[in-house]
């Protein structure tokens, strides 16, 4: 599988914004908590799809189920103008039934189509067996893309599902979006 640049980098925010989900300044997993807040601000989401499409996506964590993760592979091979739309993909894609009212709202949306495209993909790239998409072609192809159903990797610490180069990557992903939004870097 190759993951092109635009994916690249929404994997390592996806990433950095689940990590910053996951645990209170206690080091506590309220990961369920904060998913269940996120989810009953809709509105103000709605308007972040374009912007942010990786701080929304997390609304979807552990929604959908991958019947064909070849069409997954396609889409993150490709840049973001490129995206399917969903109704392109939704056959080979399975929403859980307690996300299918709040997908049905991104899709009432203008970009709903690309952003749940987006949304999927996201989850697909972080529900993989490693915990992390490769970087590179893989030679086996979709033989090595199952879907998992146990999802037990958001139990883990980051420290122990991540490695190093996937911690620079959501922190340079952070930092970046913390500079578009206006923010000094901090080198």
């Amino acid at each position: 599988m190759n993951l092109s640049p635009a994916f690249h980098h929404l994997r390592a925010a996806y990433q950095a914004e689940m990590d910053d989900l996951s645990f209170d300044s206690e080091g506590k997993d309220v990961l369920r908590q904060r998913l269940a807040d996120k989810r009953k601000s809709l509105d103000f989401l709605l308007q972040m799809t374009e912007v942010a499409p990786e701080m929304v996506a997390v609304v979807f964590h552990q929604a959908f189920r991958f019947l064909e993760p070849g069409v997954m592979n396609q889409v993150v091979s490709g840049e973001l103008d490129e995206c399917p739309d969903w109704d392109e993909i939704s056959a080979s894609v399975q929403i859980a039934p307690w996300a299918q009212d709040m997908a049905d709202t991104f899709l009432q949306q203008a970009d709903g189509q690309r952003f749940m495209t987006v949304a999927a993909a996201l989850a697909y790239l972080y529900d993989r067996p490693d915990g992390r998409a490769p970087l590179a072609s893989d030679e086996d192809g979709d033989e090595e893309d199952h879907d998992r159903d146990d999802h037990g990797d958001e139990d883990l610490p980051p420290e122990e599902r991540d490695d190093d180069e996937d911690a620079r990557a959501r922190d340079e992903a952070g930092a970046d979006w913390l500079a578009e939004q206006g923010f000094d870097r901090k080198d």
